[in-house]
């Protein structure tokens, strides 16, 4: 070995072919600020080219002396472990494959621990494990990890999801007194501690605890190694941790699990108490868990699937980003049947992070929606869009199809008073969030995340927002309602007789970028500046003329809509009012639109709808769609104007965010405001509160950035199943139909009505909509609110994801616009220009050859 030993930061740096599983994780924890003891690690040796039983080199053993020597521990009692390179993998966890030895003493002790360690990776177990999991073209170089013996008055591990139940919002630790290997062996009970997290505001509390028999423990022997002995009566009827020192160890390993893996922290950790601290001696993900779930849902897989998140988050969420919107998402999920007094089954995983991109376990919505409300699976998938299956439900007795139709009605009246409170609620969300950015930010760390505690409070606490957000009852309703009447063409009869109506919030601010571009081009002055080079958007207060009628006309809509931003579900993600150069460059691009043949269109196809309503529908199922298309349309306006509110709150915490970044920057604890977003809110509030120390949040933010950049390289599958009680996921199989690349011809959903032709116009990011000529066929990966000026131009609209209820869907529908969606791979069969065809009556989108041949 040219380098035979890695100090912590080494190992961290040298990753796991070098370090080794166990190493390379004990390196980024300590360098996290986690409560690692010291160490280091002998670098990995690859198991193939060493004969069992073969003595170290001399070499090897002189820099093992001497390493020894430098740290003073020749003569200390010491733990030898192995840390194989696939060793607590993901994939892997070989859990008591690879030996391992504790108090060891002396040197020749040392160099036969390590000897013995190295041959483990050879064993017959280890190499079984290997082939079990296949493996067998990795690595199986085994690195060791040398650390000093902790003198443990306690020991065990910690789950960060349980096990057992594979509940999610769970920790299980078991402790007992001495070393915590036989208690991992299984070879005596130990007390065990639960602590639950509460939803939303996220803190643990401990909630159930149950004391073992711990009538042995282990201890260290005399002459090295260790024993099992007997418990003294007066430990053995003690719980070994206190009610405070379980909450402490649990938030601890929590920490530990989200620091390596925010996307996925769920952790199997051990860990020692020397009677003043705790210790984290080794982290592995959990290869092997129960899922919690229905159990109509036991025989089926999980289905993860990006069909209605896609929307508003294309992107991998940031740790700060997620940590924030993690919770208020799973609220939105749950509020509709908790509200209805629907028994949601506790800590399943209705959310997950994969590859940093957000996915719903739609199997588990789908059951809810079925069992709570009595939606059929295929209505719920319309609804939010996908290729997931469908599950497999029960045929309904009378008796639960009774108990759904009750719960759907408790629903419809508890939503009375929030509904008849919209107006206000959300008047008072928008005053609040405009108050607290008109205050001056606070000068001090503390007094920042303070206020940011407060704001993140009030959000969470903000359930009527959250219900109104996730409202669209009548909508599924009348699609049911028209079906019946209109096979196979509900979903179009729907989407016109929604077309127009009260503008919706969103609507209403591309109506007002449509009144900004009459304005602008009216103004030659504010003309003359939004198409200069010297244009600088952020000074336009200044540089625009005080009697121009376009600043005092964009002054009043940032007022009004300045706390948007483009793709703003991320914290991230600048609001409008700090770069409005892309509100500058769309009035620009709208400037010729023609508002009446936007209403013409919208007043054509509404009418249309409502003539075959006339001719199909009996006199009192026609006052009963007129009575759901007004409640939807509400429904839809409410929901719109929910999440603005939403957003305008979030806009705050950004704020303070950045002002904490800032704040932290000057006093050079980051040497990029940027890394703040790398940071969970729990460590960047620990961090201001001084419980966090700077170069350990540096380095947390630092490993998180590089995750979140290889996220932003990797292409993921729309839907992926995951067999109960399984880690692994796999791509599912998409219909030949949707994902034909060489064809002319795809059929999607219908999400608008109508029937437009015109050139393709492809586009992945709301700029780029910017240069489309009006009359195109607009075709896009997914929509957020800040896609809507573009469908002011659009002739119609082409989407590779979303449902029903996904945000492009609402607005084509609004505006009258011929819309498919859910036709991933669209974009890569398609190329700028192709003259399209889209037929939203049918849901195809056809490639058309133009009369002279060519495309």
């Amino acid at each position: 070995m040219s380098q035979p030993s890695l100090d912590w930061p080494a190992a961290a740096q040298a990753g796991p072919a070098v370090s080794g599983g166990k190493g390379w994780q004990l390196g980024l924890l300590a360098g996290f600020g986690l409560p690692v003891p010291p160490g280091f690690v002998i670098q990995a040796v690859p198991v193939a080219g060493r004969h069992r039983g073969e003595p170290l080199p001399a070499a090897q053993l002189k820099a093992l002396a001497d390493e020894l020597a430098r740290r003073d521990w020749a003569d200390r009692p010491l733990t030898v472990r192995s840390s194989a390179a696939s060793e607590d993998s993901a994939a892997a966890s070989f859990a008591g494959i690879y030996r391992s030895h504790l108090n060891v003493l002396g040197l020749d002790a040392i160099v036969a621990a390590v000897q013995d360690v190295l041959d483990s990776a050879g064993d017959s177990a280890a190499l079984a494990y290997r082939e079990r999991m296949g493996l067998g073209g990795t690595s199986n170089a085994m690195a060791v990890v040398v650390m000093p013996l902790l003198p443990a008055v306690a020991s065990g591990v910690a789950f960060t999801i349980d096990p057992i139940t594979g509940r999610e919002d769970q920790i299980v630790i078991q402790a007992n007194w001495g070393f915590g290997e036989a208690l991992v062996a299984g070879q005596i009970e130990g007390d065990e501690y639960r602590l639950q997290r509460d939803f939303p505001q996220q803190d643990w509390s401990l909630v159930a605890q149950r004391r073992g028999a711990k009538t042995r423990r282990s201890v260290a022997a005399a002459d090295g190694g260790t024993e099992l002995v007997e418990t003294p009566p007066e430990l053995a009827t003690r719980s070994v941790l206190t009610p405070s020192h379980a909450t402490t160890l649990g938030k601890l390993v929590q920490d530990v699990a989200t620091a390596l893996d925010y996307t996925q922290p769920y952790y199997d950790v051990e860990w020692v108490w020397d009677g003043r601290s705790f210790w984290i001696v080794q982290a592995r993900p959990i290869t092997a868990r129960s899922r919690q779930s229905y159990p109509a849902l036991a025989n089926q897989p999980m289905l993860w699937s990006r069909g209605n998140s896609r929307d508003v988050a294309p992107d991998p969420f940031p740790a700060l980003d997620w940590s924030f919107s993690g919770p208020l998402i799973k609220q939105m999920l749950t509020r509709t049947a908790t509200l209805a007094g629907y028994p949601l089954l506790p800590g399943l995983q209705r959310t997950a992070l994969h590859q940093g991109r957000l996915y719903f376990e739609t199997a588990v919505l789908q059951w809810e929606a079925f069992d709570a409300f009595d939606v059929a699976p295929k209505s719920y998938n319309r609804l939010i869009g996908g290729h997931q299956p469908d599950i497999s439900v029960p045929p309904g007795a009378f008796g639960q199809r009774l108990v759904r139709a009750w719960r759907g009605t408790r629903f419809l009246l508890k939503i009375i008073g929030p509904r008849l409170r919209a107006r206000s609620t959300l008047a008072r969300a928008h005053q609040q969030a405009q108050q607290q950015l008109a205050l001056p930010v606070p000068a001090s760390l503390k007094e920042s995340a303070e206020l940011l505690r407060v704001q993140i409070a009030r959000m969470r606490g903000a359930e009527d927002l959250m219900l109104l957000q996730a409202s669209g009852s009548a909508l599924a309703v009348l699609l049911n309602l028209l079906d019946h009447y209109f096979p196979n063409e509900g979903s179009t009869v729907a989407a016109a007789l929604l077309s127009g109506g009260e503008p919706s919030i969103t609507a209403a601010q591309s109506y007002e970028l449509m009144q900004l571009a009459v304005c602008a081009a009216a103004d030659a002055p504010a003309l003359a500046w939004l198409t200069s080079t010297q244009r600088v958007g952020q000074h336009w207060d200044s540089q625009l003329p005080e009697n121009s009628s376009f600043r005092l006309a964009f002054k009043g809509f940032l007022h009004r809509y300045g706390h948007r931003a483009v793709y703003e579900s991320y914290l991230h993600q600048p609001r409008w009012q700090e770069q409005p150069d892309y509100l500058f460059d769309t009035v620009l691009s709208l400037i010729g639109c023609d508002a009446k043949a936007l209403a013409e269109r919208q007043r054509n196809v509404r009418d249309a709808a409502r003539i075959r309503i006339r001719q199909r529908l009996p006199v009192w199922h026609r006052w009963l769609v007129r009575w759901l298309v007004k409640l939807a349309t509400s429904e839809r306006n409410v929901r719109e104007a929910a999440r603005s509110a939403l957003i305008a709150h979030s806009g705050v915490v950004r704020r303070l965010v950045l002002n904490l970044a800032e704040q932290l920057s000057s006093v050079r604890i980051f040497a990029n405001a940027d890394l703040a977003f790398h940071l969970t809110l729990e460590e960047l509030l620990a961090l201001a509160e001084g419980d966090l120390a700077g170069a350990a949040a540096t380095e947390r933010a630092s490993w998180r950035r590089s995750q979140y950049e290889e996220f932003t390289r990797r292409e993921v599958p729309e839907v992926m199943m995951q067999a109960r009680g399984a880690t692994s996921l796999k791509a599912a199989q998409l219909p030949a139909s949707v994902a034909d690349a060489t064809g002319d011809e795809w059929r999607g959903q219908v999400v608008g009505a109508g029937h437009a032709q015109g050139a393709a116009f492809l586009a992945t990011h709301p700029n780029v909509t910017l240069e489309m000529p009006v009359g195109a066929i607009l075709v896009v990966p997914a929509t957020d609110p800040s896609w809507t000026p573009a469908f002011l131009k659009a002739a119609a609209i082409v989407m590779e994801t979303g449902g029903y209820l996904s945000h492009g869907a609402i607005v084509a529908r609004e505006f009258g616009i011929p819309a498919v969606v859910n036709l991933p791979g669209i974009l890569s069969a398609l190329s700028s220009g192709d003259h399209l065809e889209v037929d939203a009556s049918r849901g195809v989108v056809r490639r058309l050859q133009v009369p002279n041949g060519g495309l």
